[in-house]
């Protein structure tokens, strides 16, 4: 058995993306590595073939009850400990082990002259301080997700270049650049590829930023360059998201989502609720609505329940944002505020705002929401319950109907002072005669 590792090439980025990393200062989130791992059978010949790239991003929970994101790559050196040849009648698993207490492996059967991926399992140890600092939790953790793999024929190489992602308990797995063959035939790879979908000329890959969500001004103009972020000709389409839990909805949502990327280019990304997946968690006191846009814009809110208040009410903690490169799954940005107290509405009631809000989330980043509607607990039938707006009409118009009320008054007393002075002083006429 071999493992070969070496720097992974840099794909070409169109310019808009070149311009965004330039600005974000992002170069080092491209120094990644891939690994090549060629097991061999008793006979001393290929039996299983694999190279990718790959990296974790995980939440994990602080000693001060606080939860921070860390981002986890493949070292230079790796060990493969495990892997094993299948066939027929078994498994073949490819497994290698990194860092410090680290691992991953996945597993391989194979049916009717096909094969394919079965469970991919993936172990990090919160013990390795520089990735986790100040873990509250300590030790090994285990997150095991089915892969989502489609059949491949037995003497078929599967290849797959852009971003594939798995999400479960807090972790987020991304695979690009995959060439891989379990079961291989007689030492010999396969010349025959079988694609991903993502790889296919009908699917256009999608990268961050696209010109299709991003406004930048023009390049072709004499004028200075404005310091602010332009807005683009619309606003967010608005998307509609649930959570289930068995078989009933926990968790609803509806709202466009725009980031506004505030750098020297300010960048606008409107997010499509078409490509959008919501995922996450329900709790009685906490609840976690992760949306995917293609794998490229990760965006988390976290909701908890005020559970230290006479009256129980919900809101807004934390939001995490994460903007990825698809074509390779690198990291643009990761941005997390968890100093949020906002969208809050009695337990069993919704929250509604159409007016346009701002969630800042760093210096570097925020987050514009439009015809928010949210209910992250005790969700009844499906539907949201009754909503406790933030009354932009009460907003606007407070301030003149109290002066105008103030002037109305005013106007009265004018004139009943007037009414009586001029009364007063017909009766002292009156009395003259």
């Amino acid at each position: 058995m071999e493992t070969r590792r070496g720097p992974a090439a840099l794909l070409p980025l169109p310019p808009l993306l070149l311009l965004l990393l330039l600005l974000l200062g992002a170069s080092g989130f491209f120094q990644s590595y891939a690994v090549e791992v060629d097991v061999k059978d008793a006979s001393n010949v290929t039996c299983l073939y694999a190279q990718w790239m790959m990296k974790f991003l995980i939440k994990y929970e602080t000693n001060s009850s606080d939860y921070k994101n860390a981002s986890l790559d493949l070292p230079s050196t790796v060990t493969h400990d495990g892997s094993v040849c299948g066939n027929d009648t078994q498994a073949a698993l490819l497994a290698v082990q990194f860092g410090d207490g680290h691992s991953w492996s996945v597993n391989f059967t194979e049916t009717n002259e096909t094969y394919q991926a079965d469970f991919i399992t993936f172990t990090y140890n919160t013990n390795d301080a520089a990735v986790f600092p100040d873990a509250k939790r300590k030790g090994p953790v285990t997150v095991v997700v089915k892969d989502s793999m489609h059949p491949v024929q037995l003497n078929d190489v599967f290849v797959c270049h852009h971003t594939t992602s798995f999400e479960a308990e807090n972790v987020t797995q991304f695979f690009w650049n995959i060439t891989m063959q379990p079961f291989v035939q007689n030492g010999t790879i396969g010349k025959t590829e079988t694609r991903c979908h993502a790889d296919t000329p009908t699917a256009a890959p999608t990268v961050v930023p696209t010109a299709a969500n991003v406004t930048t001004t023009s390049t072709t103009t004499s004028s200075p360059a404005p310091t602010t972020a332009p807005k683009p000709v619309e606003n967010p389409v608005t998307g509609n998201y649930s959570l289930q839990s068995g078989n009933k909805t926990c968790l609803l949502a509806t709202v466009g989502l725009q980031l506004n990327v505030s750098q020297d280019k300010p960048l606008l990304i409107n997010i499509n609720p078409k490509t959008t997946s919501a995922d996450g968690t329900c709790g009685n006191t906490s609840a976690i609505l992760k949306l995917n846009d293609g794998n490229s814009t990760l965006i988390d809110f976290t909701f908890i329940v005020n559970a230290s208040a006479s009256v129980r009410k919900f809101y807004l903690k934390e939001v995490n944002v994460t903007l990825l490169n698809h074509l390779n799954g690198s990291v643009i940005l990761n941005a997390d505020n968890n100093n949020f107290s906002k969208w809050d509405a009695f337990l069993g009631n919704s929250y509604m705002c159409r007016k346009e809000q701002t969630l800042q989330i760093n210096e570097d980043l925020q987050v514009h929401t439009f015809n928010l509607w949210v209910q992250p607990f005790l969700v009844k039938e499906n539907k949201f319950a009754i909503a406790e707006d933030c009354s932009p009409e009460v907003d606007n118009f407070i301030v003149p109907i109290a002066v105008g009320a103030a002037l109305g008054g005013l106007v009265v007393l004018v004139l009943m002072a007037y009414f009586f002075g001029h009364k007063k002083h017909r009766n002292a006429g009156y009395e003259q005669f």
